[in-house]
């Protein structure tokens, strides 16, 4: 009897957890993750493919990334994930900007760049496969982004099913490389999964401002609304001392999670861990690490 309260138990939590995984946009790399899970308003980011396509169109460097996540230390609640950001074309190098960071400042390929995705959620008992491509480019101060993702759930005894579900991004530098806008809608054309109850994959959007103060601080604050649920308000702060350390915090009001994390980099490998403490569920933990390229100028 106890192992089957201990099974229900386990059954609940891997599809509460599944619920809130909630087939929607996913966590992609531990950047996002020690900042509050906050994703619309990042730059210079490889895991730009999955969060906000728009955002790739700045890198000017090809970059692999692969990552690994544990929810409330729950062997079926692990993530793996993998992306890659291919630049079509290049142009020179900006201008040194009082300030700014190089990255930040940098030019943007010339025929935008290509990102692919693959992510893998749950365990035995509930699964998540997903496979995306996405393409984003910059005009000026504008960058726009579109990804196509096929997602496939499965549930043991019950099968699985396979959807397409398509995705949108922007950002917007307001004042230029100081404060940017970032927004991206998922799913905008509500795929749906099965018949009964007509359930569908979640439409998810989110907005978000990026404040960069000095070259050493960069604040950030972002609201995300499932059409479901309620929205969720999220802040961060992340702060370099170093140019191969960074320090990152965030908090989501509507989970009462905090969130933590460092990042590190070592010639052309950026390696991030982040760290989540829920109040209810308990510590969640994410690594990931990426390499870059840097391209031959023409």
């Amino acid at each position: 009897m106890l192992k089957f309260y201990l099974s229900v138990a386990m059954l609940m939590a891997v599809f509460q957890e599944a619920r809130s995984q909630g087939n929607g946009p996913g966590l992609w790399g531990a950047r996002s993750a020690g900042l509050g899970q906050i994703s619309a308003v990042l730059a210079d980011d490889g895991w730009a493919g999955a969060n906000n396509a728009a955002a790739l169109g700045s890198l000017r460097e090809i970059r692999v990334g692969v990552g690994a996540e544990n929810r409330y230390l729950l062997p079926s609640l692990n993530t793996v994930s993998v992306v890659a950001a291919v630049p079509l074309g290049y142009q020179l190098p900006a201008a040194p900007v009082t300030g700014v960071p190089a990255a930040v400042a940098a030019d943007a390929p010339r025929y935008g760049v290509l990102g692919i995705t693959a992510q893998r959620f749950g365990g035995r008992l509930y699964s998540e496969q997903r496979v995306g491509l996405g393409y984003g480019y910059r005009l000026g101060t504008v960058q726009l982004g579109a990804r196509v993702e096929m997602l496939q759930t499965s549930l043991e005894a019950l099968g699985s099913r396979r959807v397409v579900v398509a995705s949108l991004g922007g950002q917007a530098d307001i004042i230029p490389r100081k404060l940017t806008f970032g927004a991206t809608l998922y799913n905008l054309t509500q795929a749906r999964l099965a018949r009964y109850q007509d359930e569908r994959v979640p439409t998810v959007l989110r907005a978000g401002l990026a404040w960069r103060p000095s070259e050493k601080v960069l604040l950030l604050a972002e609201t995300e609304k499932d059409v479901e649920q309620d929205a969720d308000f999220k802040a961060a702060l992340e702060y370099q001392p170093l140019p191969v350390l960074a320090l990152r915090a965030g908090l989501s009001s509507l989970t009462g999670q905090l969130t933590g994390g460092a990042g590190f980099r070592a010639g052309q490998f950026q390696i991030d861990y982040a760290a989540g403490w829920h109040e209810a569920l308990g510590l969640s933990q994410q690594v990931s690490v990426a390499w870059h390229r840097v391209a031959k100028q023409p």
